[in-house]
């Protein structure tokens, strides 16, 4: 399993996402699920991946390959006029993938699906983001639905329903992701950390920030520890329960 989420805000977008993949209790590891193609001044670009290992990677080594060899680069993604034809692209290529794996053809089986976040901005238009299908078809957010979760979601949604405010810096709304997968982790051995960041300002064209969050990261212990110690003095002021009359 995994836990991936991007997030619009209006100074830009971030992306966050966990590295472990698991095949079993005993069978453990770390890969990153997080790409990004940047052209300074051009475009940059933000994909995360959930589900098939052997999917995922096969769609972003396709795309790879094709930005690199001149006959395969129409439309690119390095070429590409818009984030939408991006998003095509991927979506399309995604679906070839499960399509040639797949022994029922077109339609996605379960035992190679997978699911995409990208999300970026093109010379020309504005940023934005898109959650991609296993079938090859997307969704974009906006400002009513202004982030998309991919993997092992439920359990770090409730904190971004509840506190996340698209005029928020960047640095809060690492603080509200980490939370989010802080619950994930606590409740879920399939995601875990490191986490991967990426954080991209809007309107910029230029590479944003780009790093790793380790699992002995002294903030992320630290919001972890007071998260839960903010939670449980907030939950003892909370007025008590009280029976009704004749029930207790």
């Amino acid at each position: 399993m995994t836990y991936c989420v991007g997030l619009m805000l209006d100074k830009g977008l971030v992306f966050m996402s966990d590295t472990r993949t698991n095949s079993g209790v005993d069978n453990i590891s770390t890969f990153s699920k997080m790409f990004v193609w940047e052209q300074a001044g051009e475009r940059n670009i933000t994909l995360m991946t959930a589900g098939n290992l052997a999917t995922t990677q096969s769609v972003v080594s396709l795309l790879d390959e094709r930005s690199k060899e001149p006959a395969a680069r129409h439309p690119g993604i390095l070429e590409a006029k818009s984030m939408f034809q991006v998003a095509t692209l991927v979506g399309n290529t995604l679906k070839e993938v499960i399509a040639t794996h797949a022994e029922t053809g077109q339609r996605a089986d379960a035992a190679f699906n997978a699911t995409m976040i990208l999300g970026g901005q093109v010379e020309g238009g504005a940023p934005r983001l898109f959650m991609i299908y296993p079938e090859g078809n997307f969704i974009e957010a906006s400002f009513d639905t202004p982030y998309f979760q991919i993997g092992e979601t439920k359990y770090g949604r409730p904190i971004l329903v509840r506190a996340y405010d698209p005029t928020m810096s960047f640095e809060e709304a690492v603080k509200l992701l980490l939370l989010s997968f802080d619950s994930t982790i606590k409740a879920n051995l399939s995601v875990s950390l490191p986490l991967d960041v990426h954080i991209y300002e809007a309107n910029s064209l230029e590479p944003g920030a780009q790093f790793r969050i380790q699992p002995d990261d002294p903030y992320y212990d630290r919001i972890s520890n007071d998260w839960g110690v903010a939670l449980r003095e907030a939950f003892g002021q909370l007025p008590d329960f009280t029976f009704p009359e004749g029930l207790a």
